[in-house]
């Protein structure tokens, strides 16, 4: 039997409580599939471990993960927890994204079966997947940038290395998703040399797969275009800070992020998890919706692999929207709960399957 070691960290807020029905769903999943097992290695990691040891992550726990085939997230940091320079002591995107090198957050936005979207779109009809540079650009200046009382600093980084490998990952993601076959770089190339740059190299990298359509587009037109005309899109690639905006953007048009997943994929590690934060306020009340993070695990079984797996679970969170068996709220909460929801999940998987009764 194909086995896979995966570290697990649950988090904080919700992510304990999301992550466990992820984990329910990936048990469901292996009973059903029958060729693989997940070895499963919990690690604590995030605000609470901060506030425990002085430290959002041990480096035990790094090299664990350096180590695994991947790597399941649940959201971290608590507003509270912070640094002496007031930003989140919590937060692991600095840590991970550096430490594994995982250069590409990927960050697919579908309309879901059974979700009403703000903007009048068809389940169908948005799907395409943001492809956000992960270790350089702007928030290359965490932690380093400069400030006093009247003036404060922070520099957007970007090297020919960093801009090549996540241009050629959105081009070789369009190759495989056999949609559109278009990559749109998204820039502010008018503005700023940085984004010239990063526009230059994107270029340079489309003429590589000439079968792949490629076009450029500013940063605020994209914006409107994610709102106004999303079915033209098929990947976008993009500097960190924009991918950060715009997928949370991309996610308001398909009902929330709750509904996202992501992934975040370098050469030689990957880690999964849903955009969305820690969500503390609803910590413990099972309201927390699980479908970022259970998308999330569908994605990283793709990356193992998998794919037909992934496609269980995807097909169970569709089935279980479409009939009404999982609703979601306006809140972007499950309307019956965070367990509720789960099991609606798990007998789907069984429905999509022909397990069933």
């Amino acid at each position: 039997m194909r086995t896979y070691r995966i570290v697990v960290i649950p988090g904080d807020g919700i992510g304990p409580e999301i992550v466990q029905a992820t984990l329910t769903v990936l048990e469901a999943v292996q009973r059903l599939n029958g060729g693989f097992r997940l070895d499963l290695d919990e690690r604590q990691a995030g605000a609470g471990e901060y506030l425990q040891t002085g430290r959002n992550i041990a480096e035990e726990t790094l090299a664990a993960c350096r180590a695994a085939d991947a790597v399941l997230k649940g959201p971290v940091g608590l507003p509270g927890v912070r640094l002496p320079d007031g930003t989140e002591a919590g937060l692991l995107g600095g840590v991970l994204r550096t430490g594994l090198d995982t250069y590409a957050n990927v960050r697919p936005a579908r309309l879901l079966p059974g979700i009403t979207a703000p903007i009048r779109r068809e389940p169908g009809e948005i799907d395409y997947v943001i492809v956000r540079e992960n270790t350089e650009g702007l928030y290359a200046s965490r932690g380093r940038g400069v400030a006093n009382d009247w003036a404060a600093s922070d520099v957007l980084f970007m090297t020919r290395p960093g801009v090549e490998r996540v241009c050629r990952y959105a081009f070789e993601l369009a190759r495989r998703r056999n949609g559109k076959r278009r990559v749109t770089c998204v820039d502010k190339s008018n503005v700023l040399r940085s984004f010239g740059f990063f526009r230059s190299i994107f270029e340079e990298a489309a003429a590589e797969y000439p079968e792949i359509a490629a076009d450029t587009l500013y940063a605020d037109a994209a914006a409107q275009a994610l709102v106004m005309e999303p079915e033209r899109f098929d990947v976008l690639v993009m500097e960190n800070f924009l991918g950060d905006i715009l997928s949370d953007l991309a996610g308001g048009t398909i009902g929330g992020i709750g509904l996202c997943p992501s992934a975040n994929i370098g050469d030689e590690a990957a880690y999964f998890e849903p955009i969305h934060g820690s969500a503390p306020s609803l910590a413990g009340l099972d309201r927390a919706s699980p479908l970022g993070q259970i998308l999330s695990a569908a994605m990283m079984l793709d990356y193992l692999g998998e794919r037909d797996a992934a496609r269980m679970v995807e097909g169970g969170v569709e089935h279980a929207l479409r009939w009404g068996a999982l609703r979601i709220g306006a809140d972007g909460c499950p309307v019956d709960g965070t367990r509720a929801a789960t099991a609606a999940i798990v007998s789907a998987l069984q429905d999509v399957t022909g397990s069933g009764s």
